[in-house]
């Protein structure tokens, strides 16, 4: 639904997502190998305001992953909204300045902002918390009056609005065409406190929930585009927050599936202990779920307990693993260096797990403190926050900052030496894509797709297959696949592997950071100049 609030005038809003400083997960190598792809997902949170503002203001939509927003743009708003998260931070601001110099009213809301408002005191009106009577109050001081004001003006949300009455994304503000994946969101929230995690003081603890028609109505939006991703990504916190309104979304979820011949694969994140739920994993089986993200965070059992990420031991971890697997799930996974509990012998854990585990994409980060999370309130008092842009963390180790870093360095040089991510491929190749369903092929065989298929398919072979110095290893596993009458497992090997491969490279050159929530590009410290090969 949009603002029932009345205006008066006639507004132009220009809503501008800032660009992402490039990271693991991101898979911005992978880009050239696919035609026309420029950004990793649409940003579901601004594109439901730009949905949401009054049917008579005009709205135009910029997402700097694909092109910056122009002075024309500027120029043409009344007002700009931005929107992102803390790693977007330096971006914001640029935005900020770009807009003041046409002189325009600025707005900034989102994750970054209602987390750590102090970040942000330039901007004209900051909007804390979710969509909601803010918003509401917001739109009706823009429609009054265009003046900023003299100082920042704090709108907070005191009643959200109910995710059953979020508008329809504003997908046709965005060609769909240019994202690697889609995006999508079922519930907001997640009962557990992990001390590093800051969703449950932004979200709530108590999982709120969309109505399965309300997906239905985006997947048909979202498939009416031409070329859409044949891929969407669930962005929930936690897809199992509510366990028993995700087992009764799924089967709607297998129905447009069916009735479209499966047009779409659908991946998400979730707790381990999602692997003592049979019932939702058949479910997610059969309608079309690949891939879940699970932030396992380490393979140490006390660890777990120490960051209050215990649920991750409601199952023994491989055996969880193995069941996820069993149901065609590929699991990527979130670990964290430079926890209290880590010792000299954590390192070696954590490569033995790698190897063991077969989890193809870890997402692997040093500890960074953020704010409105157990972790900041702990550290804080125990004066263990830094600021200093020299350090990789804004965390005072236990262990000296050096040795966290040059364990981070060597962690991810073994899991993406060439030889061993594509092992780990194989390995998912054995025990996870053959527990897929077969789905019709007739969804899939469009023209889009088929032009799609060929331009990767050229790419990864003369990329990958023919100038890269890891061609060998690639073409043992592509025929691993092809004994395996796994095509598709190609596709997806060739571009996840260039793009962690090549950007592994790229952070052992100290040009990334070791936290993906860091904003700021770190020196190369001692740590850093430690030369770590992970050539094949």
């Amino acid at each position: 639904m949009r603002s029932t609030v009345e205006v008066s005038n006639v507004r132009r809003i220009l809503c501008v997502f800032p660009h992402y400083t490039p990271s693991f997960g991101t898979f911005s190598h992978a880009y050239p190998l696919m035609p026309g792809v420029k950004a990793f997902m649409p940003p579901q949170g601004l594109l439901v305001i730009a949905a949401y503002l009054p049917e008579k203001w005009d709205v135009r939509f910029i997402d700097e992953n694909l092109r910056p927003a122009s002075d024309e743009d500027y120029q043409w708003a009344d007002a700009v909204f931005v929107s992102g998260m803390h790693i977007q931070e330096k971006q914001i601001h640029v935005i900020h300045e770009k807009a003041k110099r046409f002189g325009k009213v600025t707005c900034i809301g989102g994750s970054s902002a209602s987390g750590a408002p102090e970040k942000y005191p330039e901007f004209d009106y900051l909007h804390s918390g979710e969509i909601g009577d803010a918003t509401d109050q917001l739109i009706r001081i823009l429609d009054a009056d265009l003046t900023p004001p003299a100082a920042q003006v704090v709108l907070t949300t005191v009643e959200r609005m109910p995710l059953s009455d979020f508008p329809l994304p504003a997908y046709d503000q965005l060609p769909l065409k240019k994202y690697l994946l889609g995006s999508l969101q079922f519930s907001s929230g997640c009962p557990y406190r992990c001390e590093f995690c800051d969703i449950p003081a932004l979200y709530g603890r108590q999982a709120r929930l969309k109505t399965p028609e309300q997906l239905l109505a985006e997947l048909d939006a979202f498939i009416s585009q031409p070329a859409h991703p044949a891929v969407i990504y669930f962005v929930d916190d936690n897809f199992i927050a509510n366990r028993k309104a995700t087992k009764e979304m799924l089967p709607h979820l297998v129905e447009w599936q069916k009735k479209h011949d499966y047009p779409l694969q659908f991946a998400c994140e979730a707790t381990l202990n999602m692997a003592k739920q049979p019932e939702i994993l058949e479910l997610m089986k059969q309608a079309g779920f690949f891939t879940v993200f699970v932030g396992i965070e380490t393979p140490e059992l006390d660890a777990l307990k120490a960051i209050a990420k215990d649920h991750n031991n409601a199952v023994p971890m491989f055996e969880a693993l193995n069941t996820l697997n069993s149901y065609g799930l590929e699991v990527t996974s979130g670990i964290i260096l430079g926890l209290d509990s880590e010792s000299d012998e954590s390192e070696q854990r954590l490569i033995e797990f790698i190897d063991r585990s077969a989890v193809p994409v870890l997402t692997i980060n040093i500890l960074q403190a953020l704010p409105k999370t157990p972790l900041w309130d702990r550290l804080a008092k125990a004066d263990r926050l830094i600021d200093d842009p020299k350090l990789e963390s804004n965390v005072k180790f236990l262990r000296p900052h050096d040795a966290v870093v040059a364990s981070w360095r060597r962690a991810i040089a073994h899991a993406y030496s060439p030889e061993n991510i594509f092992s780990r491929f194989r390995t998912q190749m054995d025990v996870t894509y053959g527990n897929r369903i077969k789905t019709p092929a007739k969804g899939k065989l469009t023209r889009a797709n088929l032009r799609r298929g060929l331009f990767m398919g050229a790419n990864i072979i003369w990329q990958i297959g023919v100038k890269s110095d890891y061609r060998g290893v690639f073409w043992r596993s592509a025929w691993h696949a092809l004994k395996k009458g796994q095509i598709e497992a190609i596709y997806n090997m060739g571009f996840v592997c260039h793009h962690l491969i090549q950007f592994t490279r790229e952070a052992l050159r100290g040009e990334h950071n070791a936290s993906f929530y860091a904003a700021q590009k770190k020196e190369l410290g001692d740590a850093g100049a430690e030369r770590v090969d992970v050539a094949a």
